[in-house]
């Protein structure tokens, strides 16, 4: 079809509107989550959805850079880009904007676009939500935020049937006692990401046989507690990866009642995280619904190295498995409006009521704006109806 005959009201590609219905069950659920964050001591922030692309770019590593719409800023002459993640403006913030000396809680809530969506139903205008903690470097921070990620879960009525927790150390030491070389990296990390054994084989088989043994049994390592323990067995003891199974058989300690899982193979962010990662599921989504981890890296490509931790997850995608809040309906109030009328719809909104002015020359229609009620004067009283239309 040629763009001259494509109708003016449809949208891009996996771009879509939210109509009535839907945009109130997302923004119900941000209101709950933004304001348990606040409970928490999370500070909302809201950044700027055009950026410098450079800006946009530091410290997220290659993984963002093809995610991200550029175009040239007709003021300035240089390319700005969408935002395509919020995660590294809230870290620019941080570091640039607040300099607290201590521990910074922040949370957020805004649209991000991507060039090409994540999965196969993704939308490209996810709807991020998320919580950072910075400069605290102890897992006190990473067991407060998952913790956190799960507590948002319940909130929106989603259980989280897997938290999948993992590190990125472990990776980075085998692949270094490899002597990878960048590309051969890539490679390896996307046989491990994809589980493809033969592959993998192929690729480290003239490895030297500590690192060659511990890569190719990094994709069998996921499951329950007992993973960690198969990986001693498993992985070289080099200091790093001793020092992350660790890490995780603590996590696995304070999160005791958490559904968690471990997966040492799953990388997701690995040029963007250094250290704990997870990914939480839920029935009904075959992908990750929120995604995290550790990154302290990101805060000093913006000058002021700050440890850091957080997660975010789509709230267009959470409110899609989320049961919705049962419907209220509205009430419809007479027109013309005097003073008596005007003072009783103010109570009832002030009461909590939806109450909507029946202007006039719209008769039988107002069930569609949700009106299942009327009010009525009779005498002195006012009273309310159920509405019947023809």
């Amino acid at each position: 079809m040629s763009t001259l005959a494509t109708p003016r009201w449809l949208l891009p590609e996996a771009i879509e509107d939210l109509l009535p219905f839907d945009a109130a069950h997302v923004e119900r659920l941000r209101r709950r989550l933004l304001d348990e964050y606040s409970r928490h001591g999370f500070d909302l922030v809201a950044p700027p959805l055009l950026e410098y692309v450079e800006s946009l770019l530091t410290g997220s590593g290659r993984d963002m850079d093809l995610r991200i719409f550029k175009l040239v800023d007709q003021l300035s002459g240089r390319t700005v880009g969408v935002r395509a993640d919020i995660t590294p403006q809230v870290a620019r913030i941080d570091a640039h904007l607040l300099n607290r000396k201590g521990v910074a809680r922040l949370c957020y809530c805004g649209s991000v676009l991507h060039t090409v969506p994540s999965g196969l139903l993704a939308s490209r205008e996810p709807l991020q939500i998320g919580a950072e903690l910075y400069g605290h470097a102890g897992l006190e921070a990473d067991i407060e935020i998952v913790r956190l990620l799960a507590r948002s879960f319940e909130l929106c009525a989603v259980p989280a049937i897997r938290i999948d927790l993992g590190h990125v150390a472990i990776f980075r030491a085998l692949a270094a006692a490899a002597k990878l070389s960048p590309d051969r990296e890539q490679e390896v990390f996307a046989a491990l990401q994809a589980k493809d054994a033969p592959a993998l084989r192929e690729l480290v088989a003239d490895v030297a046989e500590s690192a060659r043994g511990g890569l190719l049994a990094l994709p069998e390592l996921y499951g329950g507690r007992d993973v960690l323990e198969r990986a001693v067995a498993l992985l070289p003891t080099f200091p790093e990866i001793t020092q992350a199974l660790a890490e995780l058989r603590r996590l696995a300690d304070a999160l005791a009642g958490l559904p968690l899982s471990f997966d040492l193979a799953d990388l997701r962010g690995y040029h963007y995280h250094s250290g704990v990662v997870f990914a939480a599921y839920a029935a009904g989504n075959p992908g990750a619904v929120a995604l995290g981890g550790r990154y302290d890296k990101v805060g000093q490509s913006f000058g002021r190295g700050r440890p850091a931790t957080g997660f975010s997850l789509d709230l267009r995608e959470l409110a899609r498995l989320a049961p919705p809040a049962p419907g209220r309906g509205a009430i419809l109030a007479p027109w013309p409006e005097d003073d008596a009328l005007h003072a009783e719809t103010e109570r009832l909104r002030a009461a909590g009521e939806t109450v909507i002015a029946a202007l006039p020359g719209h008769e039988a229609t107002w069930h569609e704006t949700g009106c299942d009620r009327v009010l009525a004067r009779r005498g002195e009283q006012w009273i309310i109806e159920n509405l019947k239309e023809d």
